[in-house]
Protein backbone atom coordinates (compact mmCIF):
# COMPACT_ATOMS: atom_id res chain seq x y z
CA UNK A 1 0.00 0.00 0.00
CA UNK A 2 1.77 3.58 -1.21
CA UNK A 3 2.29 6.40 0.95
CA UNK A 4 -0.91 8.78 0.83
CA UNK A 5 0.33 12.35 0.22
CA UNK A 6 -0.09 15.10 2.51
CA UNK A 7 -1.74 16.58 0.30
CA UNK A 8 -4.05 13.81 -0.33
CA UNK A 9 -4.67 13.63 3.00
CA UNK A 10 -4.91 17.06 3.98
CA UNK A 11 -7.35 16.92 1.18
CA UNK A 12 -9.64 15.18 2.51
CA UNK A 13 -9.81 16.86 5.87
CA UNK A 14 -10.37 20.16 4.48
CA UNK A 15 -13.18 18.20 1.93
CA UNK A 16 -15.08 17.16 5.13
CA UNK A 17 -14.66 20.58 6.61
CA UNK A 18 -16.53 21.96 3.28
CA UNK A 19 -19.00 18.93 3.32
CA UNK A 20 -20.07 20.09 6.58
CA UNK A 21 -20.87 23.28 4.87
CA UNK A 22 -23.05 22.14 2.44
CA UNK A 23 -20.77 22.12 0.00
CA UNK A 24 -18.61 19.60 -2.66
CA UNK A 25 -15.96 17.83 -0.99
CA UNK A 26 -13.52 18.15 -4.30
CA UNK A 27 -13.56 21.99 -2.95
CA UNK A 28 -11.52 20.84 -0.37
CA UNK A 29 -8.39 20.47 -2.49
CA UNK A 30 -5.34 21.09 -1.00
CA UNK A 31 -1.71 22.24 -2.35
CA UNK A 32 1.83 23.33 -1.52
CA UNK A 33 1.47 26.85 -0.59
CA UNK A 34 2.33 29.23 -3.22
CA UNK A 35 3.90 31.42 -0.65
CA UNK A 36 5.81 29.24 1.65
CA UNK A 37 6.57 32.08 4.19
CA UNK A 38 3.16 32.22 4.95
CA UNK A 39 2.06 28.58 5.20
CA UNK A 40 2.96 25.04 4.40
CA UNK A 41 0.11 24.15 2.06
CA UNK A 42 -3.26 25.77 0.96
CA UNK A 43 -6.87 25.63 0.37
CA UNK A 44 -8.40 27.50 -2.72
CA UNK A 45 -11.68 25.96 -2.64
CA UNK A 46 -13.89 28.92 -0.97
CA UNK A 47 -13.80 31.33 -3.99
CA UNK A 48 -14.58 28.28 -6.43
CA UNK A 49 -17.70 26.88 -3.85
CA UNK A 50 -18.83 30.66 -3.52
CA UNK A 51 -19.27 30.84 -7.17
CA UNK A 52 -21.50 27.85 -7.81
CA UNK A 53 -23.30 28.35 -4.11
CA UNK A 54 -23.54 32.18 -4.69
CA UNK A 55 -22.11 33.31 -1.49
CA UNK A 56 -19.33 35.17 -0.31
CA UNK A 57 -16.01 33.53 -0.30
CA UNK A 58 -14.97 35.17 2.78
CA UNK A 59 -17.56 34.09 4.63
CA UNK A 60 -17.20 30.36 3.33
CA UNK A 61 -13.17 30.75 4.06
CA UNK A 62 -13.89 31.72 7.68
CA UNK A 63 -16.59 29.04 8.46
CA UNK A 64 -14.13 25.71 6.73
CA UNK A 65 -11.32 27.24 8.57
CA UNK A 66 -13.24 27.49 11.59
CA UNK A 67 -13.79 23.66 11.27
CA UNK A 68 -10.41 22.88 10.48
CA UNK A 69 -9.29 24.73 13.45
CA UNK A 70 -10.74 22.17 15.75
CA UNK A 71 -8.47 19.33 13.96
CA UNK A 72 -5.49 18.87 16.13
CA UNK A 73 -2.90 18.15 13.69
CA UNK A 74 -2.65 22.14 12.64
CA UNK A 75 -0.43 24.23 14.25
CA UNK A 76 -2.21 27.58 12.29
CA UNK A 77 -4.84 27.90 10.01
CA UNK A 78 -5.66 31.22 9.16
CA UNK A 79 -7.39 33.25 5.80
CA UNK A 80 -6.06 35.67 3.03
CA UNK A 81 -7.41 37.53 0.42
CA UNK A 82 -10.74 36.70 -0.34
CA UNK A 83 -10.63 32.92 1.14
CA UNK A 84 -7.30 31.53 0.89
CA UNK A 85 -7.11 29.20 3.64
CA UNK A 86 -3.53 28.82 4.59
CA UNK A 87 -2.29 25.62 6.50
CA UNK A 88 0.22 25.04 8.82
CA UNK A 89 1.02 21.20 9.98
CA UNK A 90 2.08 20.51 13.65
CA UNK A 91 5.80 19.43 13.75
CA UNK A 92 4.66 15.84 15.39
CA UNK A 93 2.15 15.27 13.13
CA UNK A 94 5.09 15.78 10.11
CA UNK A 95 7.51 13.82 12.27
CA UNK A 96 4.55 11.20 12.46
CA UNK A 97 4.23 11.53 8.77
CA UNK A 98 8.02 11.56 7.76
CA UNK A 99 8.25 8.44 10.43
CA UNK A 100 5.92 6.52 7.84
CA UNK A 101 7.84 7.64 4.31
CA UNK A 102 10.93 6.05 6.47
CA UNK A 103 9.53 2.86 6.88
CA UNK A 104 8.09 2.88 3.43
CA UNK A 105 10.43 0.32 1.01
CA UNK A 106 9.64 2.74 -1.64
CA UNK A 107 10.45 5.78 0.03
CA UNK A 108 7.06 7.50 -0.11
CA UNK A 109 6.31 6.77 -4.16
CA UNK A 110 3.25 7.63 -5.47
CA UNK A 111 1.56 4.53 -6.87
CA UNK A 112 -1.75 4.42 -9.28
CA UNK A 113 -5.09 2.58 -8.17
CA UNK A 114 -5.60 1.11 -11.42
CA UNK A 115 -2.08 0.25 -13.29
CA UNK A 116 -2.35 -0.49 -16.75
CA UNK A 117 -0.56 -2.33 -19.58
CA UNK A 118 1.41 0.13 -21.59
CA UNK A 119 4.19 0.26 -24.73
CA UNK A 120 6.30 3.32 -24.68
CA UNK A 121 7.82 3.39 -28.27
CA UNK A 122 11.11 5.75 -28.30
CA UNK A 123 14.18 5.27 -30.01
CA UNK A 124 13.23 5.12 -33.52
CA UNK A 125 16.43 5.09 -34.96
CA UNK A 126 17.11 4.26 -38.81
CA UNK A 127 18.39 1.06 -39.61
CA UNK A 128 21.92 1.36 -41.53
CA UNK A 129 22.70 5.09 -39.88
CA UNK A 130 24.45 6.12 -37.11
CA UNK A 131 22.58 7.71 -33.87
CA UNK A 132 23.06 11.43 -34.04
CA UNK A 133 21.79 14.40 -31.42
CA UNK A 134 18.83 13.96 -32.71
CA UNK A 135 18.18 10.76 -31.46
CA UNK A 136 19.46 12.05 -28.02
CA UNK A 137 15.73 13.26 -26.19
CA UNK A 138 13.71 10.36 -27.71
CA UNK A 139 15.97 7.69 -25.83
CA UNK A 140 16.98 9.77 -22.87
CA UNK A 141 13.06 10.94 -21.82
CA UNK A 142 11.42 7.42 -23.17
CA UNK A 143 13.70 5.20 -20.97
CA UNK A 144 12.73 7.78 -17.86
CA UNK A 145 8.96 7.59 -18.54
CA UNK A 146 9.03 3.52 -18.73
CA UNK A 147 10.93 3.88 -15.31
CA UNK A 148 8.43 6.23 -14.22
CA UNK A 149 5.54 4.55 -15.02
CA UNK A 150 6.83 0.92 -14.05
CA UNK A 151 7.45 2.68 -10.57
CA UNK A 152 3.63 3.82 -10.44
CA UNK A 153 2.68 0.33 -11.01
CA UNK A 154 1.99 0.42 -15.02
CA UNK A 155 3.53 -3.05 -17.09
CA UNK A 156 5.32 -0.98 -18.96
CA UNK A 157 6.96 -2.30 -22.28
CA UNK A 158 9.55 -0.20 -24.25
CA UNK A 159 9.57 -0.77 -28.18
CA UNK A 160 12.38 0.86 -30.21
CA UNK A 161 10.41 0.55 -33.34
CA UNK A 162 13.51 0.78 -36.08
CA UNK A 163 13.02 2.60 -39.54
CA UNK A 164 14.04 -1.05 -41.41
CA UNK A 165 11.71 -0.92 -43.92
CA UNK A 166 11.18 2.54 -46.07
CA UNK A 167 12.28 4.17 -49.30
CA UNK A 168 16.10 4.24 -47.38
CA UNK A 169 16.03 0.49 -47.54
CA UNK A 170 15.72 1.10 -51.56
CA UNK A 171 18.22 3.09 -51.80
CA UNK A 172 20.78 1.70 -49.98
CA UNK A 173 20.35 -1.69 -51.78
CA UNK A 174 21.02 0.59 -54.96
CA UNK A 175 24.25 1.59 -53.51
CA UNK A 176 25.35 -1.51 -52.54
CA UNK A 177 24.47 -2.74 -56.52
CA UNK A 178 26.13 -0.32 -57.92
CA UNK A 179 29.04 -0.45 -56.06
CA UNK A 180 29.12 -4.51 -56.00
CA UNK A 181 27.32 -4.88 -58.87
CA UNK A 182 28.49 -8.80 -58.90
CA UNK A 183 26.75 -10.12 -55.56
CA UNK A 184 24.41 -12.91 -55.64
CA UNK A 185 21.97 -10.41 -53.95
CA UNK A 186 21.28 -8.98 -57.58
CA UNK A 187 21.01 -11.70 -59.62
CA UNK A 188 17.53 -12.62 -60.00
CA UNK A 189 18.28 -16.15 -61.28
CA UNK A 190 20.62 -16.98 -57.90
CA UNK A 191 18.36 -19.88 -56.29
CA UNK A 192 20.58 -19.45 -52.81
CA UNK A 193 21.59 -20.22 -50.39
CA UNK A 194 22.68 -16.01 -49.45
CA UNK A 195 26.42 -16.03 -48.15
CA UNK A 196 25.55 -16.20 -44.14
CA UNK A 197 28.34 -12.95 -43.67
CA UNK A 198 27.75 -9.53 -44.48
CA UNK A 199 29.16 -8.36 -47.76
CA UNK A 200 28.83 -4.58 -45.63
CA UNK A 201 30.25 -3.46 -42.41
CA UNK A 202 28.48 -0.88 -39.86
CA UNK A 203 31.43 2.36 -41.57
CA UNK A 204 30.24 0.31 -45.55
CA UNK A 205 26.31 1.35 -44.19
CA UNK A 206 27.59 5.03 -42.75
CA UNK A 207 29.23 5.87 -45.71
CA UNK A 208 26.72 4.37 -48.56
CA UNK A 209 23.74 5.37 -46.98
CA UNK A 210 24.24 9.62 -47.44
CA UNK A 211 25.35 8.79 -50.63
CA UNK A 212 22.42 7.21 -51.90
CA UNK A 213 20.29 10.08 -50.36
CA UNK A 214 22.58 12.73 -51.92
CA UNK A 215 21.92 11.18 -55.62
CA UNK A 216 18.41 10.56 -55.18
CA UNK A 217 18.13 13.98 -54.53
CA UNK A 218 20.23 14.82 -57.16
CA UNK A 219 18.83 12.56 -59.66
CA UNK A 220 15.11 12.06 -60.02
CA UNK A 221 15.62 8.90 -61.94
CA UNK A 222 17.80 7.62 -59.43
CA UNK A 223 14.80 8.28 -56.84
CA UNK A 224 12.60 6.75 -58.85
CA UNK A 225 14.63 4.07 -58.75
CA UNK A 226 15.03 3.58 -55.22
CA UNK A 227 11.26 4.00 -55.12
CA UNK A 228 10.67 0.86 -57.75
CA UNK A 229 14.09 -1.59 -54.92
CA UNK A 230 11.82 -0.10 -52.20
CA UNK A 231 8.61 -2.06 -53.56
CA UNK A 232 10.37 -4.93 -54.81
CA UNK A 233 11.79 -5.28 -50.89
CA UNK A 234 8.53 -4.84 -49.41
CA UNK A 235 7.26 -7.70 -52.02
CA UNK A 236 9.33 -10.28 -51.13
CA UNK A 237 12.36 -9.98 -53.70
CA UNK A 238 14.39 -13.14 -52.42
CA UNK A 239 17.64 -11.27 -52.77
CA UNK A 240 16.40 -7.85 -51.34
CA UNK A 241 15.43 -9.42 -48.43
CA UNK A 242 18.50 -11.47 -47.74
CA UNK A 243 20.91 -8.41 -48.28
CA UNK A 244 18.41 -5.95 -46.28
CA UNK A 245 18.27 -8.95 -43.32
CA UNK A 246 22.30 -8.67 -42.93
CA UNK A 247 21.98 -4.23 -43.24
CA UNK A 248 19.34 -4.96 -40.25
CA UNK A 249 21.57 -7.22 -38.08
CA UNK A 250 24.88 -5.53 -38.86
CA UNK A 251 23.03 -2.28 -37.63
CA UNK A 252 21.98 -3.68 -34.38
CA UNK A 253 25.33 -4.10 -33.06
CA UNK A 254 26.11 -0.33 -33.58
CA UNK A 255 22.94 0.75 -32.19
CA UNK A 256 23.41 -1.61 -28.96
CA UNK A 257 26.80 -0.18 -28.49
CA UNK A 258 25.64 3.39 -28.42
CA UNK A 259 22.40 2.76 -26.42
CA UNK A 260 24.39 0.63 -23.48
CA UNK A 261 26.46 3.54 -23.00
CA UNK A 262 23.52 5.72 -22.57
CA UNK A 263 22.03 3.50 -20.05
CA UNK A 264 18.81 3.20 -22.50
CA UNK A 265 17.49 -0.27 -22.95
CA UNK A 266 14.46 -1.55 -24.89
CA UNK A 267 12.10 -4.83 -24.51
CA UNK A 268 11.57 -5.33 -27.76
CA UNK A 269 13.62 -4.29 -31.00
CA UNK A 270 10.44 -4.28 -33.79
CA UNK A 271 11.02 -2.21 -36.39
CA UNK A 272 8.27 -0.98 -39.32
CA UNK A 273 9.30 -4.74 -41.41
CA UNK A 274 7.45 -6.38 -38.50
CA UNK A 275 4.16 -4.33 -39.15
CA UNK A 276 4.50 -5.55 -42.77
CA UNK A 277 2.00 -9.08 -42.78
CA UNK A 278 -0.30 -6.71 -41.18
CA UNK A 279 -0.71 -4.50 -44.11
CA UNK A 280 -2.87 -6.83 -46.07
CA UNK A 281 -5.44 -7.40 -43.24
CA UNK A 282 -5.60 -4.05 -42.40
CA UNK A 283 -6.44 -2.62 -46.20
CA UNK A 284 -9.32 -5.26 -45.64
CA UNK A 285 -10.28 -3.74 -43.11
CA UNK A 286 -10.34 -0.49 -44.11
CA UNK A 287 -12.38 -1.71 -47.58
CA UNK A 288 -14.69 -3.27 -45.47
CA UNK A 289 -15.54 -0.09 -43.95
CA UNK A 290 -15.35 1.90 -47.14
CA UNK A 291 -12.56 4.12 -45.73
CA UNK A 292 -10.06 3.47 -48.27
CA UNK A 293 -9.93 5.82 -51.37
CA UNK A 294 -7.95 6.16 -55.04
CA UNK A 295 -6.21 9.09 -55.18
CA UNK A 296 -3.59 9.96 -58.01
CA UNK A 297 -2.88 6.10 -58.25
CA UNK A 298 -2.23 5.73 -54.40
CA UNK A 299 -4.80 4.56 -51.94
CA UNK A 300 -5.44 7.08 -48.88
CA UNK A 301 -7.99 7.14 -45.29
CA UNK A 302 -9.43 10.69 -45.36
CA UNK A 303 -8.85 12.32 -41.57
CA UNK A 304 -10.09 15.75 -41.64
CA UNK A 305 -12.31 16.76 -39.30
CA UNK A 306 -15.28 20.01 -40.32
CA UNK A 307 -14.06 21.21 -37.11
CA UNK A 308 -10.39 21.21 -37.46
CA UNK A 309 -8.47 24.71 -37.02
CA UNK A 310 -5.85 23.68 -39.54
CA UNK A 311 -6.05 21.35 -42.78
CA UNK A 312 -4.96 17.46 -42.18
CA UNK A 313 -3.96 15.88 -45.59
CA UNK A 314 -5.29 12.60 -46.01
CA UNK A 315 -3.21 9.34 -44.48
CA UNK A 316 -1.34 7.56 -47.59
CA UNK A 317 -1.85 4.02 -46.71
CA UNK A 318 -0.80 2.66 -50.30
CA UNK A 319 1.62 4.88 -52.60
CA UNK A 320 1.96 5.22 -55.98
CA UNK A 321 4.04 2.16 -56.93
CA UNK A 322 2.44 0.31 -54.53
CA UNK A 323 5.07 0.76 -51.27
CA UNK A 324 3.67 1.16 -47.73
CA UNK A 325 5.00 4.67 -46.14
CA UNK A 326 5.51 5.63 -42.24
CA UNK A 327 1.68 6.07 -41.66
CA UNK A 328 1.02 1.99 -42.68
CA UNK A 329 3.67 0.49 -41.09
CA UNK A 330 2.89 3.02 -37.68
CA UNK A 331 -1.15 1.22 -37.99
CA UNK A 332 -0.07 -2.19 -38.65
CA UNK A 333 2.07 -2.06 -36.07
CA UNK A 334 -0.88 -0.90 -33.73
CA UNK A 335 -2.19 -3.69 -34.81
CA UNK A 336 0.60 -6.02 -33.76
CA UNK A 337 0.61 -4.33 -30.43
CA UNK A 338 -3.22 -4.93 -30.20
CA UNK A 339 -2.51 -8.82 -31.17
CA UNK A 340 0.62 -9.78 -29.08
CA UNK A 341 0.58 -7.20 -25.61
CA UNK A 342 -3.26 -6.07 -26.01
CA UNK A 343 -2.06 -2.64 -24.60
CA UNK A 344 -4.38 -0.32 -22.25
CA UNK A 345 -2.46 3.05 -23.91
CA UNK A 346 0.46 3.15 -26.41
CA UNK A 347 2.74 6.36 -26.03
CA UNK A 348 5.15 7.29 -28.84
CA UNK A 349 8.42 9.83 -27.90
CA UNK A 350 9.19 11.35 -30.82
CA UNK A 351 9.91 14.97 -31.88
CA UNK A 352 6.84 17.22 -31.13
CA UNK A 353 7.79 18.02 -35.32
CA UNK A 354 5.85 15.25 -35.95
CA UNK A 355 2.77 16.22 -34.59
CA UNK A 356 0.65 16.25 -37.64
CA UNK A 357 1.91 12.70 -38.72
CA UNK A 358 0.53 11.23 -35.41
CA UNK A 359 -2.51 13.45 -35.67
CA UNK A 360 -3.10 11.33 -38.93
CA UNK A 361 -2.36 7.80 -37.70
CA UNK A 362 -4.64 7.93 -34.35
CA UNK A 363 -7.18 9.08 -36.37
CA UNK A 364 -6.66 6.58 -38.70
CA UNK A 365 -6.73 4.01 -36.29
CA UNK A 366 -9.93 5.31 -34.43
CA UNK A 367 -11.48 5.57 -37.34
CA UNK A 368 -11.14 1.61 -38.31
CA UNK A 369 -12.18 0.87 -34.63
CA UNK A 370 -8.11 -0.71 -34.42
CA UNK A 371 -7.40 1.38 -31.13
CA UNK A 372 -9.15 4.26 -29.76
CA UNK A 373 -7.99 7.45 -30.27
CA UNK A 374 -7.99 9.09 -26.74
CA UNK A 375 -5.58 5.96 -25.68
CA UNK A 376 -2.94 6.88 -28.29
CA UNK A 377 -0.49 8.99 -27.46
CA UNK A 378 2.38 11.50 -28.93
CA UNK A 379 4.39 12.53 -26.30
CA UNK A 380 6.15 15.09 -28.35
CA UNK A 381 9.66 16.93 -27.10
CA UNK A 382 11.22 20.12 -28.01
CA UNK A 383 15.39 19.95 -29.76
CA UNK A 384 18.62 20.11 -28.58
CA UNK A 385 20.15 23.84 -29.75
CA UNK A 386 23.81 24.99 -30.24
CA UNK A 387 24.86 28.06 -28.87
CA UNK A 388 23.12 29.91 -31.71
CA UNK A 389 19.31 28.43 -30.39
CA UNK A 390 19.12 26.36 -33.58
CA UNK A 391 19.24 22.42 -33.62
CA UNK A 392 22.56 21.26 -32.97
CA UNK A 393 24.88 20.81 -35.83
CA UNK A 394 28.35 19.92 -37.21
CA UNK A 395 30.30 22.98 -39.09
CA UNK A 396 29.20 21.71 -41.89
CA UNK A 397 25.97 21.63 -41.01
CA UNK A 398 24.68 17.98 -40.57
CA UNK A 399 23.30 16.86 -37.65
CA UNK A 400 26.11 15.96 -34.82
CA UNK A 401 26.79 11.83 -34.42
CA UNK A 402 25.61 10.74 -31.05
CA UNK A 403 28.83 9.66 -30.43
CA UNK A 404 30.87 12.66 -30.46
CA UNK A 405 28.58 14.07 -28.44
CA UNK A 406 29.01 11.61 -25.88
CA UNK A 407 32.87 11.50 -26.18
CA UNK A 408 32.05 15.61 -25.43
CA UNK A 409 30.82 14.66 -22.39
CA UNK A 410 32.99 11.83 -21.59
CA UNK A 411 36.08 13.86 -22.00
CA UNK A 412 34.73 17.11 -20.28
CA UNK A 413 33.84 14.56 -17.24
CA UNK A 414 37.40 12.99 -16.96
CA UNK A 415 38.92 16.26 -16.84
CA UNK A 416 36.41 17.81 -13.95
CA UNK A 417 37.07 14.68 -12.21
CA UNK A 418 40.72 14.53 -12.13
CA UNK A 419 40.57 17.77 -11.58
CA UNK A 420 38.68 17.31 -8.02
CA UNK A 421 39.64 13.87 -7.04
CA UNK A 422 43.20 13.12 -8.44
CA UNK A 423 44.86 13.84 -4.75
CA UNK A 424 42.19 11.87 -2.61
CA UNK A 425 43.64 8.21 -3.20
CA UNK A 426 41.51 6.79 -6.19
CA UNK A 427 42.35 4.59 -8.20
CA UNK A 428 42.55 5.25 -11.59
CA UNK A 429 40.20 2.44 -12.00
CA UNK A 430 37.36 3.94 -9.55
CA UNK A 431 38.35 7.85 -11.25
CA UNK A 432 37.03 6.49 -14.74
CA UNK A 433 34.19 4.95 -13.17
CA UNK A 434 33.30 7.95 -11.42
CA UNK A 435 33.38 10.02 -14.46
CA UNK A 436 31.14 7.80 -17.06
CA UNK A 437 29.12 8.07 -14.00
CA UNK A 438 29.28 11.92 -13.66
CA UNK A 439 28.91 12.49 -17.97
CA UNK A 440 25.79 10.46 -18.48
CA UNK A 441 24.16 12.06 -14.90
CA UNK A 442 25.45 15.41 -16.34
CA UNK A 443 23.71 15.02 -19.73
CA UNK A 444 20.38 13.74 -18.58
CA UNK A 445 19.53 15.73 -15.94
CA UNK A 446 20.23 18.73 -18.35
CA UNK A 447 18.17 17.22 -20.47
CA UNK A 448 15.46 15.96 -17.83
CA UNK A 449 15.06 18.94 -16.28
CA UNK A 450 14.09 21.13 -18.74
CA UNK A 451 10.63 20.36 -20.15
CA UNK A 452 9.79 17.93 -22.34
CA UNK A 453 8.12 20.57 -24.64
CA UNK A 454 11.10 22.81 -24.92
CA UNK A 455 14.53 23.36 -26.75
CA UNK A 456 16.92 23.70 -24.42
CA UNK A 457 21.04 24.83 -25.35
CA UNK A 458 23.70 22.22 -25.26
CA UNK A 459 26.56 23.67 -22.46
CA UNK A 460 28.98 20.77 -21.35
CA UNK A 461 30.61 23.06 -18.73
CA UNK A 462 27.50 24.09 -17.86
CA UNK A 463 26.09 20.80 -17.37
CA UNK A 464 29.40 19.66 -15.54
CA UNK A 465 29.30 21.70 -13.10
CA UNK A 466 29.03 20.55 -9.00
CA UNK A 467 27.28 24.05 -8.69
CA UNK A 468 23.59 24.75 -9.11
CA UNK A 469 21.18 22.99 -10.86
CA UNK A 470 23.03 19.98 -12.46
CA UNK A 471 23.38 16.14 -12.38
CA UNK A 472 26.76 15.76 -10.53
CA UNK A 473 25.28 18.30 -7.99
CA UNK A 474 22.66 15.63 -7.62
CA UNK A 475 25.05 13.23 -7.31
CA UNK A 476 27.44 14.87 -5.17
CA UNK A 477 24.35 15.55 -2.50
CA UNK A 478 23.65 11.56 -2.70
CA UNK A 479 27.15 10.12 -2.13
CA UNK A 480 27.43 12.92 1.02
CA UNK A 481 24.68 11.17 2.24
CA UNK A 482 26.31 7.95 2.38
CA UNK A 483 29.09 9.68 3.66
CA UNK A 484 27.48 11.26 6.73
CA UNK A 485 26.07 7.77 7.69
CA UNK A 486 28.79 5.63 7.16
CA UNK A 487 30.44 7.91 9.73
CA UNK A 488 27.82 8.32 12.16
CA UNK A 489 26.31 4.97 11.66
CA UNK A 490 22.51 3.75 10.89
CA UNK A 491 19.95 4.27 13.69
CA UNK A 492 17.66 1.41 14.82
CA UNK A 493 14.95 0.67 12.74
CA UNK A 494 11.60 2.26 14.41
CA UNK A 495 13.79 5.32 16.18
CA UNK A 496 11.29 7.91 16.70
CA UNK A 497 11.58 11.14 14.05
CA UNK A 498 12.37 14.26 15.98
CA UNK A 499 11.62 18.00 14.69
CA UNK A 500 13.71 20.36 16.92
CA UNK A 501 14.97 22.61 14.03
CA UNK A 502 13.60 24.57 11.27
CA UNK A 503 16.08 22.89 8.82
CA UNK A 504 14.13 19.42 10.18
CA UNK A 505 11.09 20.93 9.23
CA UNK A 506 11.82 21.52 5.69
CA UNK A 507 13.69 18.38 5.08
CA UNK A 508 10.53 16.41 5.99
CA UNK A 509 8.46 18.73 4.02
CA UNK A 510 11.02 18.02 0.71
CA UNK A 511 10.36 14.21 1.62
CA UNK A 512 6.77 14.37 1.50
CA UNK A 513 6.04 16.37 -1.31
CA UNK A 514 7.69 13.43 -3.71
CA UNK A 515 4.13 11.51 -3.94
CA UNK A 516 2.78 14.69 -5.55
CA UNK A 517 5.68 15.63 -7.88
CA UNK A 518 5.79 11.70 -8.58
CA UNK A 519 1.80 11.66 -9.55
CA UNK A 520 2.04 15.16 -11.48
CA UNK A 521 5.18 13.81 -13.72
CA UNK A 522 3.65 10.74 -14.36
CA UNK A 523 0.22 11.96 -15.38
CA UNK A 524 1.66 15.06 -17.14
CA UNK A 525 4.41 12.96 -18.86
CA UNK A 526 6.73 15.60 -17.62
CA UNK A 527 9.98 14.00 -15.96
CA UNK A 528 11.53 17.41 -15.09
CA UNK A 529 8.76 17.77 -12.41
CA UNK A 530 10.44 15.00 -10.88
CA UNK A 531 14.13 16.18 -11.54
CA UNK A 532 12.78 19.91 -9.75
CA UNK A 533 11.67 17.56 -6.60
CA UNK A 534 14.95 15.92 -6.42
CA UNK A 535 16.90 19.69 -6.69
CA UNK A 536 14.72 20.86 -3.49
CA UNK A 537 15.48 17.53 -2.00
CA UNK A 538 19.12 17.93 -2.24
CA UNK A 539 19.03 21.67 -1.49
CA UNK A 540 17.05 21.05 1.87
CA UNK A 541 19.38 18.06 2.87
CA UNK A 542 22.45 20.29 2.08
CA UNK A 543 20.36 23.01 4.80
CA UNK A 544 19.88 20.31 7.23
CA UNK A 545 23.41 19.10 6.88
CA UNK A 546 24.65 22.54 7.39
CA UNK A 547 22.86 23.80 10.69
CA UNK A 548 22.08 20.03 12.40
CA UNK A 549 24.71 17.65 13.31
CA UNK A 550 24.30 14.24 13.27
CA UNK A 551 27.66 12.16 13.84
CA UNK A 552 28.58 13.89 16.78
CA UNK A 553 25.36 15.30 18.05
CA UNK A 554 25.49 14.16 21.68
CA UNK A 555 21.26 13.68 22.36
CA UNK A 556 20.87 10.45 21.44
CA UNK A 557 17.42 10.47 20.15
CA UNK A 558 17.58 13.50 17.98
CA UNK A 559 20.57 11.86 16.98
CA UNK A 560 19.01 8.88 15.84
CA UNK A 561 16.01 11.38 14.09
CA UNK A 562 18.96 12.90 12.24
CA UNK A 563 20.49 9.54 11.11
CA UNK A 564 17.01 8.39 10.10
CA UNK A 565 16.16 11.41 7.97
CA UNK A 566 19.49 10.86 6.44
CA UNK A 567 18.98 7.86 5.32
CA UNK A 568 14.97 8.79 4.09
CA UNK A 569 16.48 11.33 2.06
CA UNK A 570 19.38 9.41 0.34
CA UNK A 571 17.19 6.03 -0.27
CA UNK A 572 14.31 8.40 -1.87
CA UNK A 573 17.17 10.81 -3.73
CA UNK A 574 18.21 7.28 -5.44
CA UNK A 575 15.25 6.01 -6.42
CA UNK A 576 14.17 9.06 -8.05
CA UNK A 577 17.67 9.37 -9.80
CA UNK A 578 17.56 5.91 -10.55
CA UNK A 579 14.05 6.62 -12.09
CA UNK A 580 15.51 9.42 -14.11
CA UNK A 581 18.30 6.57 -15.31
CA UNK A 582 21.04 8.27 -13.47
CA UNK A 583 23.55 5.60 -11.27
CA UNK A 584 25.26 7.25 -8.48
CA UNK A 585 28.70 6.11 -7.55
CA UNK A 586 29.75 4.72 -4.54
CA UNK A 587 31.75 7.66 -3.76
CA UNK A 588 33.35 11.15 -4.81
Amino acid sequence: MAVLSLAERLSAIAGQAFQAEGLDVAFGRVQASDRPDLAQFQCNGALAAARQAKMNPRAIGEAVAARLREENIFADVSLAGPGFINLTLTDEYLADFAALVAGDARSGAWAKDTPETVVIDYGGPNVAKPLHVGHLRAAIIGEALKRLMRLAGDDVTGDIHLGDWGKQMGQLLMAVRDEMPDLPYFDKDFTGPYPEESPVSLDDLARLYPQASAACKADPAKNEEARRITAELQAGRPGYIALWRHFVTVSHVGLRREYDDLGVTFDLWKGESDAQPFIEPLVGLLESKDLLEESEGARIIRVAREDDSKKIPPLIMISQDGSVLYGSTDLGTIWDRKQSINPDRIIYVVDARQSQHFEQVFRASDLMGLFPEDRLEHQGFGTINGPDDKPYKTREGDALPLRVLLDQMKTGAVDRVNASLSERGYSKEELADIAAKVGMAALKFADLSNPRTTNYIFDIDKFLSFEGKTGPYLLYAAVRIKSVLERAGMAEQGSAIMITQDAERDLVLSLAAFPDAMRQAYEKRMPHILCDHAWRLAQSFSKFYTNCRIADEPDAGIKASRQVLARTTGEQLELILGTLGIEVPDRM
